[in-house]
């Protein structure tokens, strides 16, 4: 039985566009059409299949999405989620729709919607497995497979708040997306964020000291920061969630079991360090 149009797609309509062709989609039969007939699953888990072509191969895999899903359980990074729900409601006043590039499991865009009634929401990103709970995160958001580095399927200046947690941007499309009055809202860590578990994981994924910038050399034409916030606190951890905090991060594709232990056990307490900021577009 084909998949029915999700609820909660259904607002990004006026904003969606094929991916192909450009033209404006519209709900077929289990699918979305544009008029040129370029056809797009709805997956039956809620999710539709934008992305066409050879396919990204750096989304989460099946095991990623588990230790993401059990780890943002325990309310380890409830505080950053408070941040930049704040922080999206200071840029969005009323009813809007915020598009979350790169938004996983859909953990902060449901947090985001939780605390904006008016607010719908749609998730980007390329993995299938974690598309498959962005597409339950909340009954107002939407979720589709696309890859940040390509044109977003997305319609200009259709969106109020572009969402980038922890994930890859593409400024010149968050610009393009983006309504003259929206808001970008980057989350990213510093240099001491995990510094704990990186200590002992040597083979961890380094945190670039040129980050913020080589953030500033690719946003800077598109965009002026209005305001940052630091969000820093000691998180303490059982061993299961040391070990699920970094099986959801990009080190979980290179490191076995035996880097993890090698040296003993796993941190009982790691700082957290992130920065947020909202940016205006020029």
């Amino acid at each position: 039985m084909p998949a029915l149009l999700p609820p909660a797609l259904e607002p990004f309509l006026d904003v969606l566009r094929c991916p192909v062709c450009r033209a404006r989609l519209r709900p077929g039969h289990g699918s979305l059409r544009c008029p040129a007939g370029h056809t797009f699953d709805l997956a039956r888990q809620g999710y539709v299949s934008l992305l066409t072509g050879s396919r990204a191969t750096s989304g989460d895999d099946a095991a990623m999405v588990q230790a993401r899903n059990r780890f943002l359980a325990t309310g380890g990074y409830a505080p950053v989620r408070r941040v930049l729900t704040r922080m999206t409601a200071d840029a969005l006043p009323g009813q809007g729709k915020v598009l979350d590039v790169g938004c996983g499991t859909g953990h902060y865009l449901a947090g985001v919607l939780e605390h904006l009634p008016g607010t719908r929401g749609l998730g980007l990103d390329t993995s299938t497995r974690a598309l498959r709970s962005a597409a339950r995160a909340h009954p107002r958001a939407a979720a589709a497979s696309w890859d940040v580095f390509r044109p977003f399927p997305l319609a200009d200046q259709g969106v109020d708040v572009v969402l980038n947690v922890f994930a890859p941007r593409n400024p010149a499309e968050f610009h393009r997306v983006l309504r003259p009055s929206g808001r970008l809202i980057v989350v990213r860590p510093t240099e001491r964020h995990l510094a704990e578990l990186r200590g002992r994981i040597p083979a961890m994924v380094a945190i670039d000291p040129d980050k913020e910038q080589r953030l500033r050399q690719a946003l800077g034409p598109y965009f002026q920061a209005a305001g940052t916030r630091q969000v820093e606190y000691g998180m303490p951890l059982s061993g299961q969630e040391a070990i699920d905090l970094v099986g959801m991060t990009p080190s979980a594709r290179h490191l076995t079991h035996a880097d993890l232990t090698a040296r003993g056990p796993l941190p009982a307490q790691v700082t957290v360090s992130v920065l947020a900021t909202s940016y205006r577009p020029r």
